[in-house]
């Protein structure tokens, strides 16, 4: 299943992808930032199909500016898709992982949320958030079978960045011992390791794929 809010097309050549390798998969359309709704979508998702075993919450957004033009209704957006909408789709997957003993839940949190950065305070402590929401909810249900992890990605090659000047891309990887950005499949694979089984006894942790720009 396929969450989008607005670029319905991404989202259908995921799914394609996805079909073409010989999965299945489905899209759907909801915004995070509404927490009512988005609770909804995802139990919807697990009564239909009677079960739910990982969710990975990616959604995340930046409006990146120094603190002193920091716009209140900025800061506000930020946190309810990068934080609040991780907890409500985190909290009905997990009322679905409960009753069958077993889950994984995967939270893409940011390098930035451990390091800091000029210019995104308030998308750092968004992300930091989700750091301490991921060992909270790790230890709250891990007795329930249900594991919670988050990766970090560093300078990854994506839509957020490609807004990016060649002189600040060049200027960003100075800060990169591996000397090159990241891969969407590079995150992607971290992903499916914390979702596997071979990461059945890993859970409250950080996973950081950033080419050592943050140790």
């Amino acid at each position: 299943m396929i969450n989008y809010v607005s670029n319905e097309a991404a989202a259908r050549d995921t799914a394609q992808a996805i079909e073409q390798a010989g999965g299945k998969a489905e899209i759907v359309q909801f915004d995070v930032a509404n927490g009512e709704v988005a609770e909804k979508a995802v139990a919807e998702i697990a009564k239909r199909l009677g079960r739910l075993d990982i969710l990975v919450s990616s959604a995340g957004i930046a409006i990146d500016g120094l603190l002193l033009r920091l716009k209140e209704e900025d800061f506000d957006r930020i946190l309810s898709v990068n934080v609040k909408g991780s907890v409500a789709v985190a909290r009905a997957a997990i009322r679905t992982m409960m009753r069958a003993k077993t889950g994984r839940i995967v939270f893409l949190s940011s390098v930035v949320g451990e390091m800091g950065n000029a210019g995104q305070t308030a998308y750092a402590a968004s992300k930091a958030a989700l750091l301490g929401v991921t060992k909270s909810l790790a230890r709250e249900y891990a007795s329930r079978g249900i594991t919670v992890n988050a990766v970090t990605p560093g300078f990854i090659d994506t839509d957020m960045t490609s807004g990016l000047t060649d002189e600040q891309k060049t200027s960003m990887l100075t800060a990169v011992p591996l000397g090159r950005t990241g891969t969407a499949l590079e995150i992607a694979a971290a992903i499916t390791y914390l979702a596997s089984d071979e990461a059945a006894y890993v859970t409250g942790q950080t996973l950081r794929v950033n080419g050592g720009m943050y140790m």
